[in-house]
């Protein structure tokens, strides 16, 4: 069954999006994406065995990392990062939203999250400063099992080493233009040099951003991305709902089903191959949902 009629299935409006997150976890699950099937638990029955005793807790799963980066500015970093959480998050999954930016845009958005919303503790991973200890705040729970970085513009030297051998896979997102390929087409020329990349242990996708309406392919990007032997993964339109959402401290699929339909349609590839990690399909647009000229569409 295709996973965004589920979606449908789930019934606009739900409580924060968990009957999406069912769906979208056992679909994981029945296509060897999540092998767990404790994380088709509810709150409730986590809740229930935290009393347990401690020897007879179910062993953590590896904590996966994605690292989002780009060095251009403005491509939409934490918009793809503050999303990537917040779903893992509703889905009940232990998650850590590591933030190295200065300005400190994610860990913002955390603190505008409300009470009611699904815990993401938060990781300040930004340069020190007098009034704060680094090694104090960057710190992860043991028990996450999604750490997602929102890494800063300009990255560069001893602080991107450092991101790059947490990670387990990168997302770079670009805003389809002149002057933001140039500069991530540099950067990624770069890091396929990188030893853990071009060996494939850690896989890359690119994820188009703050796409326009009224020109969703681009042809520069394409002819970029099929030159680096690299594959669309997704294109997010530019769209208001995810200020909605950014303004609120929620992602998209914490919103009204009705409200973000399309957004979550071009967000799911994202989280599906995040959560499998394997390269983007062969066909540039496999995977990647068409994007409509029209709000209505």
């Amino acid at each position: 069954m295709v996973l965004e009629s589920r979606i449908r299935a789930a019934g606009a409006g739900a409580d924060r999006g968990e009957n999406f997150f069912t769906l979208f976890l056992q679909f994981a699950v029945a296509h060897g994406i999540i092998v767990r099937q404790a994380k088709l638990d509810t709150r409730s029955s986590r809740k229930k065995r935290s009393g347990q005793e401690k020897g007879d807790a179910e062993p953590l799963a590896r904590m996966k990392t994605t690292l989002v980066l780009n060095p251009k500015g403005g491509a939409g970093k934490t918009t793809v990062a503050t999303n990537l959480a917040s779903c893992f998050a509703a889905a009940d999954i232990p998650t850590t939203l590591m933030d190295y930016d200065p300005q400190g845009s994610s860990m913002n958005w955390l603190r505008l999250r409300p009470a009611h919303a699904a815990r993401i503790h938060r990781a300040n991973g930004a340069p020190e400063r007098r009034d704060r200890l680094r090694s104090f705040e960057s710190y992860v729970p043991g028990d996450t099992e999604r750490l997602v970085i929102d890494a800063p513009a300009g990255a560069s030297g001893m602080l991107l080493q450092e991101m790059l051998e947490r990670a387990h896979c990168l997302l770079v997102p670009v805003v389809p233009s002149a002057i933001d390929l140039h500069a991530t087409a540099n950067f990624l020329r770069e890091l396929s040099g990188w030893g853990r990349v071009r060996s494939g242990a850690v896989p890359v996708a690119v994820v188009a951003n703050k796409v326009r309406r009224s020109m969703p392919a681009y042809w520069p990007l394409e002819q970029f991305l099929q030159a680096a032997n690299l594959k669309l993964l997704a294109r997010l339109i530019d769209s208001d709902v995810y200020l909605r959402a950014a303004e609120s401290g929620l992602g998209i699929f914490e919103l009204d089903a009705n409200l973000a339909l399309s957004e979550r349609k071009q967000f799911t590839p994202i989280v599906e191959w995040v959560e499998d990690r394997r390269s983007p399909p062969l066909a540039a647009d496999a995977a990647v949902y068409p994007l409509p000229r029209s709000r209505s569409a």
